[in-house]
């Protein structure tokens, strides 16, 4: 069957704003999973993207998810971002079970707008709105305290809606389209030295079936990575013996699976004032428009925790994005 043209035309407008800075490099096409690319969490994100070592908090299941198999107290995390092709929000769980590890759940919703679809005079007659679902389930576990494994199995799908009269001024009908496919994460940590001050990782990311628009030729490949990198913690102490202020230095190297000739680099730091204030930074070395600095905050008051996050693009046409997250212990 061959390919339905305003179908295709129509998921085209959600690919046009979003391959062109998630593409990681001219020769990997990322195709109609370019969404997939787009950082979630604030903290990672803040880190330059730096984050398959890190850990401790529910968005671990996003960046590797043997992250949170550190985790010691169950939480539950909210995360808003704003971008120049999206509004995208997410739901995190995760339990801490002395029996299995940790168990997370997840959900992550793309919102790429609505667009109105015109009569030749310019009256409104229909409206399409495109998004992207993304459920998760994830299982962590720590092995003798110093490797930590995980994994997740998640739903993937992009839909796009139309209301109205969807007909193009050329007379190209605006079908509803729903695509759907499924993909596995898997990750290790390996912590050594005194207080396991330092922390490899590695993660492969979206390795799955292909995503299928409505027949086999408008199925496009999803992205699959491979994400190493290392982290390692400096206390400081002060005159009176005690570490107030702890340092994290992190960095990554990501790249296409099976194609290992040019990685993309990733860099962050974050200063922590005991548990209450933290400052990050990071810069993402990609091959692509959205290359550039971070900086973020986190504070946290008790069981509560608040994280934000700036991207400063290099490319001046487009908008810069924020990022939110807020976490409650459970």
């Amino acid at each position: 069957m061959k390919r339905n043209p305003s179908k295709s035309l129509s998921f085209a407008l959600v690919l046009a704003t979003l391959a062109g800075p998630a593409r990681a490099q001219v020769s990997d096409p990322v195709g109609g999973a370019a969404f997939l690319l787009v950082p979630i969490g604030a903290r990672a994100t803040a880190l330059g993207q730096a984050a398959v070592a890190a850990g401790g908090t529910p968005d671990a299941a996003f960046w590797n998810p043997a992250g949170l198999a550190s985790m010691t107290n169950s939480e539950f995390a909210l995360h808003y971002a704003k971008t120049f092709a999206s509004e995208n929000s997410a739901l995190s769980l995760a339990l801490v079970s002395e029996d299995i590890g940790v168990l997370g759940f997840s959900v992550y919703v793309a919102d790429f707008g609505s667009q109105d679809v015109t009569t030749p005079l310019g009256s409104r007659v229909g409206q399409l709105s495109p998004k992207h679902f993304r459920f998760l389930t994830s299982l962590a576990t720590e092995i003798a305290h110093s490797v930590a494994l995980g994994i997740n199995y998640k739903v993937i799908q992009f839909r796009q809606d139309c209301s109205g009269m969807c007909v193009s001024p050329g007379g190209a009908l605006f079908e509803s389209i729903v695509g759907t496919t499924h993909a596995i994460d898997a990750g290790l940590q390996y912590s050594v030295g005194p207080e396991n001050a330092f922390t490899l990782g590695v993660v492969v990311k979206h390795a799955g079936s292909s995503l299928q628009l409505d027949d086999a030729d408008q199925a496009d490949p999803l992205p699959t990575r491979v994400q190493v990198g290392g982290l390692y913690r400096l206390p400081i102490e002060h005159s009176g013996g005690t570490a107030n202020f702890d340092v994290r230095l992190l960095a990554d190297l990501e790249e296409e699976w099976g194609n290992y000739h040019d990685p993309e680099a990733r860099v962050g730091i974050e200063v922590s004032y005991g548990e209450a204030v933290h400052l990050r930074s990071g810069y993402a070395f990609l091959e692509s428009a959205n290359r550039g600095p971070s900086v973020g905050l986190g504070l946290q008051l008790g069981g509560l925790t608040l994280d934000f996050a700036r991207v400063f693009y290099q490319e001046p046409t487009l908008e810069e994005p924020f990022f939110v997250t807020l976490r409650a212990a459970l």
